[in-house]
């Protein structure tokens, strides 16, 4: 299936425990809400609309390690960029399965993440090629876009998981 990444925002109070614990504001389905499944189905019809309002949740499939790469510093000891925040972690291997990443971004850092995701949008429509792959990267930054602006104009904060 592949290692994928999804995003719910919460409310402001709710910015302790999305802190302490960044799962407990994740579904225990994320896939079911990103295609529009039952939780928990094993095999079920679908349109492939996400059951989650897109204001309460991002889902960016397998792009969030382009989105890692285009956020990252590009040479050893730079400081990412504030956008990297909602991108860094990874996986932990163990056998043949993995344990996923999770984090809380409280809603005093989503302002800054927005504004700079938006910077970049401009700054790699203008670099990036028209091929496949190129498209592919566009469309889940606009998809970022969209959601962080949202939940930065509504002071909430969200929560992410790699996995």
């Amino acid at each position: 299936m592949g290692i994928r990444y999804y995003a719910y925002a919460f409310d402001a109070d709710m910015t302790a425990l999305a802190l302490a614990d960044p799962l407990s504001v994740i579904s225990d389905d994320p896939l079911a809400d990103a295609w529009g499944m039952p939780h928990g189905a094993q095999v079920a019809d679908t349109n492939f609309v996400q059951s989650v309002p897109k204001t309460d949740m991002l889902y960016l499939d397998k792009a969030w390690s382009s989105m890692q790469a285009l956020t990252a510093p590009s040479r050893a000891g730079e400081t990412p960029r504030a956008a990297y925040r909602m991108f860094e972690g990874q996986v932990t291997m163990n056998g043949y399965g993995w344990s996923p990443w999770a984090r809380a971004i409280a809603p005093e850092e989503v302002v800054e993440i927005a504004e700079d995701l938006v910077e970049l949008q401009h700054s790699v429509s203008d670099d990036m090629t028209t091929d496949q792959d190129a498209h592919y990267i566009l469309d889940f930054l606009q998809r970022a876009v969209e959601f962080l602006t949202q939940v930065a104009a509504s002071n909430r904060g969200f929560a992410y998981m790699i996995g």
